[in-house]
């Protein structure tokens, strides 16, 4: 079975579907991964991001590639760019503010969403993403929107960052989730939208476990949950 979950940057998408994954046994693959790796390599390699041919032409000579988690450093898989682990630099600030650039470009977008549907090929997978079920996925299983309000989106998003050291104002971290969910909501390929046949679940008010339940729930309609 094949379940897509689709939302907004810091719905809990990523956690929430590492969790269901653990619960069915699936494969979980966070695809936003993906273009936060084409973001970081535009930095270290002084592409500018408003260069489209050039940003397309780095994300096809770069070899992204998403591992098991090898630490137990809080992280729920392992990203790989060119070999080197990424995982957390993926998540600074400038990456996280700019990641929805590349992202717009459909070039990059063909190039990945075709890894992704490679990957999706085995079955049994849970992919997080922002386009996974109206164009990564279309035909998947089970189709979930999470979203929650950008004002707690932020505030998540801020305390993860001061929990790993980080510096950050909340005031900085919501202006740029504004401008995220913005860019991400308007953009000409694949806009984030939820797919007309989604379940949509909003976990704002709601415990990481409140929210977990109504997703198994759903997944429930479509075939039995078994498991701890």
């Amino acid at each position: 079975m094949k379940i897509a979950l689709d939302g907004p940057a810091a719905s809990g998408k990523s956690t929430l579907a590492a969790a269901l994954a653990r619960r069915l046994g699936y494969l979980f693959f966070d695809t936003g991964v993906m273009y936060r790796a084409v973001t970081l390599a535009c930095f270290k390699h002084g592409v500018p991001l408003d260069e489209e041919s050039a940003v397309t032409a780095l994300a096809r000579r770069s070899h992204i590639e998403v591992i098991p988690a090898t630490s137990d450093d809080g992280r729920m898989e392992t990203v790989l760019l060119d070999r080197d682990d990424v995982t957390w630099e993926i998540r600074r600030p400038d990456v996280d503010a700019s990641v929805s650039i590349p992202s717009k470009y459909a070039g990059v977008r063909a190039e990945m969403v075709s890894q992704q549907r490679r990957i999706a090929a085995q079955g049994n997978i849970i992919m997080a993403g922002r386009d996974i079920g109206t164009v990564v996925l279309p035909t998947a299983d089970v189709k979930i929107f999470l979203t929650a309000t950008v004002e707690e989106r932020a505030h998540r998003r801020h305390t993860e960052l001061v929990s790993r050291g980080q510096h950050s104002i909340f005031g900085d971290v919501l202006a740029s989730m504004r401008e995220r969910d913005r860019l991400d909501t308007t953009r000409a390929e694949s806009p984030l939208k939820p797919a007309v046949d989604a379940i949509q679940i909003d976990s704002t008010g709601l415990t990481r476990d409140q929210t977990l339940a109504q997703m198994l729930a759903c997944v429930a309609r479509v075939a039995p949950v078994t498991g701890a």
